[in-house]
């Protein structure tokens, strides 16, 4: 399957904050790389998507998004560092 890079999340993110989140940098629980979310692979499947390290394709987060939500799961995420 072929990806596309974190660019893509601008948009879903957008729904739940202000701020540009693709600039935020996360750290990746599998290897400890810290990257700003652009960097990241994103996998899409329909309206799902899968975001993987960089740096190890570890399984960062995933958001799904049905008709009354967005689901966003972190575990892949050690931390979020937004830009202010």
């Amino acid at each position: 399957m072929n990806h596309v890079d974190g660019n893509v999340l601008a948009g879903p993110l957008s729904e739940l904050f202000s701020v540009d989140m693709t600039l935020a940098t996360g750290r990746c629980v599998g290897c400890g790389d810290e990257s700003v979310l652009a960097r990241a692979m994103v996998y899409e499947s329909g309206t799902d998507l899968v975001v993987r390290c960089s740096h190890c394709d570890d399984v960062m987060m995933t958001l799904v998004h049905t008709p009354g939500d967005l689901r966003i799961e972190l575990r892949g995420i050690g931390m979020i560092k937004v830009p202010l």
